[in-house]
């Protein structure tokens, strides 16, 4: 009898957490995610937020994440089961300044101007974009000197709002309902972000399940309304 007791005391323990390491412009679609898949499995979700290149390494070092939301499909190669790797959406970029004054990037050079923030390209997929965008405009040799580094798009945004910074040019998804300016896609490189289950996830059904979740139309409708473009390429 103590041993039956023991049995349904342990199927009755719920699922441990998924843990998602995600590029920090996913910040602000976070609770929506979270309470969608909720909704649909019962399970619950815990991000930790940081640069694509940054969480990669923590991912080879052993960090115990189930899934990786990378906002650069070439992150994920190394760290993900193959078949489970799904690009799930296309990132944007746009400029932001804390007074709104600053709406062009030709703008950047006015001599008020003296810092602009990006994210670190060594770290952050959406840091390349942004430089990409500067040099395309040709003003990145004109801007060296005013160039400020975030470690994350995130970072990069929080210089700006601080006054560290007078403007950034950060993650669409971050300054969509916060008067940011929408950057042209001729400017940089497709952003193509991808997700995968980690190699060495303890949940690895789960992890699939919350992809399927992510490509889903009620996912793409929750990714749409905080500025992600469909994916152009999706792998489920």
């Amino acid at each position: 009898m103590l041993l039956s007791s023991c049995l349904l005391v342990a199927y009755a323990q719920p699922a441990p957490p998924l843990l998602v390491a995600a590029a920090s412009d996913l910040i602000d679609v976070q609770d929506a995610l979270v309470k969608g898949f909720k909704a649909q499995s019962g399970i619950e979700i815990r991000f930790t937020f940081g640069a694509s290149g940054a969480l990669a390494q923590q991912v080879k070092s052993g960090a115990p994440y189930d899934l990786f939301l990378s906002a650069d499909q070439a992150r994920v190669k190394d760290v993900v089961i193959p078949d489970t790797e799904t690009v799930y959406a296309q990132g944007r970029i746009a400029l932001w300044s804390k007074t709104g004054k600053i709406t062009t990037l030709t703008e950047l050079l006015g001599p008020g101007i003296l810092h602009v923030a990006i994210a670190n390209p060594a770290h952050a997929p959406y840091g390349v974009a942004a430089r990409q965008a500067l040099e395309r405009a040709g003003l990145w040799t004109r801007l060296a000197g005013k160039i400020v580094y975030g470690e994350s798009v995130r970072q990069a945004l929080e210089y700006a709002e601080g006054g560290n910074a007078d403007a950034v040019v950060t993650a669409w998804s971050l300054v969509i309902n916060r008067g940011g300016i929408l950057l042209p896609t001729t400017l940089h490189d497709p952003i193509r972000q991808a997700a995968g289950v980690v190699r060495g996830s303890r949940n690895p059904d789960l992890g699939r399940a919350f992809l399927r979740f992510l490509v889903s139309p009620e996912g793409r409708a929750l990714l749409a309304k905080s500025g992600f473009d469909a994916p152009d390429i999706t792998r489920p």
